[in-house]
């Protein structure tokens, strides 16, 4: 006698294994934003001081048009990937679109919209620069 549901909770178990957390998901981020041109990427190492994510992934677009298609492929890459939760704010006006996507979070902005909140100057500490955040300048 087969058991479907242990085939099933076999099968479920399985797709939770697949799916990429942590640094896979933050690979998987920075190769989307690669393709799609994104400017000025920051990854800001979140492990120990957060303990609701991560990394924190901070990026550019050229105008609303840009960060809406990288915010749009983000998120189908992620989901492609196995991710079921992705969450996705600001993507009618695209000025700043937040991507929750688990043990990532990714902030896409126009570039006034960035300057005007600078995130990573909340995230970042003067013993921070040089050591866990990529991409910006001391």
């Amino acid at each position: 006698m087969i058991n479907l549901n242990h085939e099933r909770s076999l099968t479920i178990a399985q797709a939770k294994q697949t799916a990429p957390v942590g640094a896979g998901v933050l690979d998987l981020v920075n190769k989307s934003l690669d393709d799609d041109k994104a400017d000025d990427a920051v990854v800001i190492d979140l492990k120990g001081k957060s303990a609701i994510v991560d990394y924190l992934v901070i990026a550019s677009g050229t105008s609303q048009r840009h960060v809406s298609a990288m915010a749009e492929h983000l998120q189908r890459m992620l989901k492609k990937a196995g991710l079921k939760r992705v969450s996705v704010e600001g993507g009618t006006q695209c000025d700043w679109v937040l991507i929750d996507a688990g043990d990532v979070i990714v902030h896409l902005f126009r570039p006034e919209v960035r300057e005007f909140y600078a995130l990573e100057k909340i995230w970042v500490t003067p013993t921070d620069v040089g050591e866990n955040v990529s991409g910006v300048n001391a």
